[in-house]
Parts: structure tokens; C-alpha cells; sequence
């Protein structure tokens, strides 16, 4: 983080998180890049969802798995959330 000197001598990690009103585990937090598979899987629903936006995450994972992608409607849920894709109203 950049805000946070980790090897300052005049003040601790606590006291300039405290300051920061942060956690400071937040300070040593690393995010994990996504993995090749999840972009992939991503790019694919971007594909569908343009083909067909009124897919949903059930179509969409059947749709996935018919191109062999191991796959669970969850996920592609969370994914598509994640992308800001919403599922058909159906109301």
C-alpha cells in the first residue's frame, strides 16, 4: 500500500493504519491474478451473452458445457456478476 511505510522507524504499522482507519492486514494483502481458465471461461460468456443476451447463467453453462468446458452454474453466476451481465427479467 502505498500510503504506508512498512520499514518506518518513527511510526508503527498499527499506528498508520490506525490513522488510515484501516485493518492492517489490508496492508499486506496481495490480490491473486485470475487464472487462464477463468479468462477463458469469461471471454466465452461474453461470446454467448452477445449472441444471445436473453441467456441466463442455466443456458449459459449448458451452452458452456456442450463445449466441454467443465463447468457449474455457480460459477457462472459468480462470473457473471462479476462482469456486470444480468440474467433475463422475468417478471
Amino acid at each position: 500500500m502505498a500510503l504506508v511505510e512498512i520499514n518506518s522507524k518513527e511510526m508503527s504499522i498499527t499506528t498508520q493504519a490506525n490513522l488510515l482507519s484501516i485493518n492492517r492486514t489490508s496492508i499486506y494483502y496481495e490480490p491473486v491474478p485470475p487464472s487462464e481458465e477463468e479468462i477463458t471461461i469469461k471471454h466465452r460468456i461474453d461470446e454467448i451473452y452477445t449472441k444471445w443476451p436473453f441467456y441466463g447463467s442455466r443456458r449459459i453453462t449448458a451452452q458452456l458445457r456442450r463445449d466441454n468446458m467443465n463447468v457449474n452454474r455457480k460459477r457462472i453466476q459468480r462470473y457473471m456478476q462479476e462482469m456486470g451481465i444480468a440474467g433475463p427479467a422475468l417478471t
